[in-house]
């Protein structure tokens, strides 16, 4: 490695003085800025035939930056909302050096112009109600990893949470007594409170008999003790759902991850007329756009409001403005 190569430093400056020290990121925040210049500096070596260690910031142009986001996107296969937060990490490093050397603020601004990608705004896919139900009766609740998988999957239905924030999950959060609630910890550190429902308090209750936990430790975790991960649960998730298509065929057409629960949750009780900001509280949604989101996405609530708009007698009289032959004549002239 060069001495003159500043590069290094800079990168270790961005993520434990600035990003850790200074801003206070979340691990999540600070794992997911890691693996997007991981990949980026890997990226970036394997282009200019250098190994890693010897990557400068002359060779990360914006050029380069463009084509590692077209390949992260194309040839990795990752979605667009992926490529912006790849794009989102290395836009933050280069941020932070142009207030650290103003000599290189041209190579920054150039890189901080990079847009975000624009992708398609699809309907959230959720679950219906026989489909929740189908998903939970697949764990064999006779053993200890059935036990802990229904828990955690109603867990997630009851809370609506993220898959980390439940399994970040430990029993110091639950109120156990009357009114039962949850407390979570969601992005930007904010927290919130869930109300549970008395089963799923009868759940986690037995969890913990039948595996105690200390106040502060993992709630939900492997054979080993070890905290479950996301990856983990989404392989046991596919397994149960496929076992639920055999008794629910409408399984087969949709993807479901640990997230379709928070999906199915939000539109759940959007159709059971809770209003829309009680729930943007429930779900720790930062804009109630988000959460309108999901009533967009009800079926049963468009159906209702149909109705109710059929209801509505027909104007027996056309409108004022069609009865006033001087206006219609007047717009007929131009």
């Amino acid at each position: 490695m060069s001495n003159n190569n500043q590069f290094p430093s800079l990168l270790h400056a961005f993520f434990y003085e600035w990003l850790v020290e200074q801003r206070n990121a979340s691990i999540n925040t600070v794992r997911s800025y890691r693996d997007a210049w991981r990949l980026f500096l890997r990226f970036a070596a394997q282009r200019a035939e250098k190994k890693v260690a010897m990557i400068t910031l002359a060779d990360l142009t914006a050029g380069e930056v463009i084509a590692f986001l077209g390949h992260a996107e194309h040839e990795r296969g990752g979605t667009i909302g992926t490529r912006n937060c790849r794009l989102a990490a290395i836009r933050s490093f280069f941020n932070f050096v142009a207030t650290k050397d103003p000599a290189l603020i041209a190579q920054c601004v150039e890189i901080l112009n990079i847009p975000g990608k624009r992708g398609p705004v699809s309907e959230p896919s959720y679950l219906d109600t026989a489909e929740v139900s189908a998903i939970l009766a697949q764990p064999d609740r006779s053993t200890l990893e059935g036990m802990r998988d229904h828990a955690l999957l109603s867990f997630l239905y009851n809370s609506g949470a993220r898959i980390q924030e439940a399994l970040d999950l430990c029993p110091n959060a639950i109120r156990f007594e009357s009114p039962s609630c949850v407390r979570l910890t969601g992005k930007g550190r904010k927290e919130r409170i869930c109300p549970l429902w008395p089963e799923t308090v009868i759940l986690l209750r037995k969890l913990l008999e039948r595996q105690p936990r200390a106040l502060d430790q993992r709630l939900f975790v492997n054979r080993y003790g070890q905290p479950l991960s996301a990856s983990g649960v989404r392989f046991k998730l596919a397994a149960y759902v496929k076992a639920a298509t055999e008794t629910t065929p409408t399984l087969r057409g949709k993807h479901v991850t640990p997230h379709a629960f928070r999906h199915a949750t939000a539109v759940h009780l959007i159709s059971a007329g809770v209003d829309v900001t009680v729930i943007r509280s429930w779900l720790g949604h930062v804009s109630l756009d988000t959460t309108n989101h999901y009533a967009r996405a009800n079926l049963e609530t468009k159906r209702k409001a149909l109705e109710q708009l059929g209801t509505h007698e027909v104007a027996s009289s056309p409108p004022s403005w069609k009865r006033d032959k001087s206006v219609l004549a007047w717009l007929d002239t131009l």
